[in-house]
């Protein structure tokens, strides 16, 4: 059974959201109030995370910013009852996964919701054992493809999704380089042109977790003009 926490103050969407979770299977925990939502994610490691923006006591950007720095990898799909493209952007920066812009159709949430599990369902399929495991290996960076885990020097390393999609692509493909509007359409799947500081936040908090020295990058490489490449000159001949 999925676990699934709602962080929103609006009683009726809670309401309209659980209902159609749990024909879904899932376990639903709520909270209204952003202190205690941050509490129950921390405690509770749910499945999917559902977090509106703006919320009484601590906002949804700052809870998602402090879900990521405690570790809590769960996606996290944000609402809001704002349209301007700024608070999509400030979502996905702060390492959400998802968005949906209030009213929106209950159809379309419960596909989103369908594709993430069917996402996560993928995942612990392709790690069971009876599968042969991937890995990138560069150096002291060991990237395990399908039990989706990164070590570093040995110790593990503690990735969003959207950053451990990020690496794969990267390191999957040394010395090619994307540009941001690139990287924006293939990691998120959304047309975000002119918001490419997006993927800069996610590059940097990429790098601050997997390189020995941030002001020398090892690994992640800016290709000016460009955008960004993983460095070839890792690859072993």
């Amino acid at each position: 059974m999925k676990k699934v926490l709602i962080v929103e103050d609006d009683l009726e969407i809670i309401c309209l959201l659980e209902i159609h979770l749990k024909d879904l299977g899932c376990q639903v925990i709520t909270s209204t109030q952003g202190v205690t939502g941050l509490k129950k994610a921390i405690e509770e490691a749910p499945d999917l995370i559902i977090l509106d923006v703006m919320l009484p006591g601590m906002d949804g950007i700052e809870i998602c910013q402090k879900i990521r720095a405690n570790n809590i990898m769960s996606p996290i799909m944000m609402l809001t009852a704002r349209s301007e493209e700024i608070d999509k952007v400030l979502g996905l920066e702060v390492g959400a996964d998802d968005y949906l812009t209030k009213p929106f159709s209950i159809l379309e949430f419960i596909a989103r919701v369908k594709a993430i599990f069917r996402r996560q369902k993928m995942d612990v399929l392709e790690s069971s054992p009876k599968n042969k495991t991937k890995l990138i290996e560069f150096d002291i960076l060991s990237i395990d493809i399908e039990l989706r885990k990164v070590f570093l020097d040995g110790n593990k390393v503690e990735l969003s999704p959207k950053e451990f999609e990020l690496l794969v692509l990267l390191s999957s493909n040394p010395g090619k380089s994307y540009d941001r509007t690139k990287l924006l359409n293939m990691i998120w799947g959304y047309d975000f042109q002119g918001f490419e500081h997006t993927v800069n936040s996610h590059i940097n908090r990429l790098r601050s977790k997997i390189e020995p020295d941030m002001g020398n990058p090892k690994f992640i490489l800016t290709t000016w003009g460009i955008g960004y490449k993983f460095n070839e000159d890792l690859v072993k001949s």
